[in-house]
């Protein structure tokens, strides 16, 4: 089994807490992990989730579109995100 690094976990943490309905961006989710400035790590370790208590559909562009959601086989972000009612934080 893969190890997770502790950044990761962080990542998890922060997206889990995201309530349904609401979105964060990468960079916000990246400096309340601990590492301003690493939205681009955030958003490899969201496109390659498969954790499904981890929401990242919830997790967007800065300019607050969707971008790089893998789905694992299920909806797409932007059924969820309508589902949701999607506001950006």
């Amino acid at each position: 089994m893969k190890r997770s690094s502790d950044f990761t976990e962080r990542v998890r943490k922060v997206v889990r807490s995201i309530p349904q309905g609401k979105t964060m961006t990468y960079g916000l989710v990246a400096s309340r992990a601990g590492k301003p400035g690493a939205a681009r790590a955030v958003g490899t370790i969201m496109s390659g989730n498969d954790d499904k208590t981890v929401p990242c559909h919830r997790v967007v562009r800065a300019d607050g579109k969707p971008s790089g959601y893998n789905g694992i086989n299920g909806p797409s972000r932007e059924a969820l995100l309508a589902k949701e009612r999607m506001e950006l934080l």
